[in-house]
């Protein structure tokens, strides 16, 4: 019978509140080639996605030309202005650092996000956190992003490598999430969902396993008696 094992973590959203400085960025490099990104828009049509996908979106809508070197410049000028602003903010949610310590006492963790390695390690370095996984998975690792489940079947195999004796499958997987397109990531991958409502409404959320306003007030043992009836730790 599958119980709990390992935890999965997207990042921005989840672990840092830097989806603001994400969209500032975003909207930076946009207005130097023309293209406005208002606010609502971010949120409701962008979030979720790698830098790739906002880019390749933003510029599809907009009627622009697409090609390898476009998206690769754009990609590098927000990445320069991104890493600017996390240097200047502390940007882990509260409650995030006890939680992610407590899990990691108990199971492997991981991470499964869009973002590049140098702007998760940097944040995960300032809040004290970056022993606590064992394993990273960024942007640069993948073909495909969320919500193709390539990045958590990553991330899964990454921890397998790790711990090898451990008998970790997709099933015994918690996965924390804080968007649509990672939620059905994670589900694809055969993954349980926890959904943290930190950048979307309970509703949006809705087809996560569990939801929750803040990790602060999550407990690991409910999650493990709530989504694995009937298992034993």
């Amino acid at each position: 019978m599958n119980t709990l094992r390992a935890i999965l973590f997207d990042f921005d959203g989840v672990i840092a509140d830097t989806e603001p400085l994400h969209f500032a960025g975003l909207r930076r490099t946009l207005a130097d080639i023309g293209i406005t990104l208002t606010e609502p828009d971010y949120y409701a049509n962008y979030l979720g996605f790698d830098d790739r996908g906002c880019f390749l979106a933003a510029l599809q809508a907009n009627g622009r030309p697409v090609t390898p070197s476009i998206l690769h410049d754009l990609m590098a000028k927000k990445a320069v202005a991104y890493l600017a602003s996390v240097r200047d903010h502390l940007v882990i949610f509260p409650g995030v650092r006890e939680f992610v310590r407590e899990a990691a006492a108990r199971y492997p963790l991981a991470i499964a996000s869009g973002a590049l390695r140098p702007e998760i390690e940097l944040i995960l370095e300032q809040a004290g956190i970056r022993n606590a996984f064992l394993h990273i998975t960024s942007a640069e690792d993948v073909s495909r992003g969320k919500p193709d489940p390539q990045p958590f079947q990553f991330a899964l195999a990454g921890l397998i490598q790790q711990r090898p004796g451990l008998a970790l499958d997709a099933a015994s997987c918690l996965v924390i999430e804080d968007s649509l397109p990672g939620i059905r990531s994670a589900k694809s991958a055969g993954m349980k969902v926890l959904a943290v409502a930190n950048t979307h409404t309970t509703q949006d959320l809705h087809e996560a396993h569990a939801i929750t306003h803040s990790l602060a007030d999550t407990s690991l043992a409910e999650l493990q008696t709530r989504l694995w009836p009937g298992a034993r730790g």
